[in-house]
């Protein structure tokens, strides 16, 4: 199984639309200070649509 380098800096990004899990990815705490929005391919929408910063629930 591959290894996660920074598992504290990693963050999933949900679709606005469909409201699922379709990405993950990291994030500079120290830089960025707000929520990451990007607009990302969702699968299931089959369109482009806004993607927002959500945690991941951890154990």
């Amino acid at each position: 199984m591959a290894k996660v380098k920074y598992a504290d800096n990693l963050i999933g990004l949900r679709c606005d639309v469909c409201k699922r899990r379709n990405y993950y990815t990291h994030k500079n705490k120290k830089k960025v200070e707000r929520k990451v929005l990007l607009s990302k391919y969702c699968p299931w929408d089959r369109k482009s649509t806004v993607h927002k910063e959500v945690k991941i629930s951890g154990k």
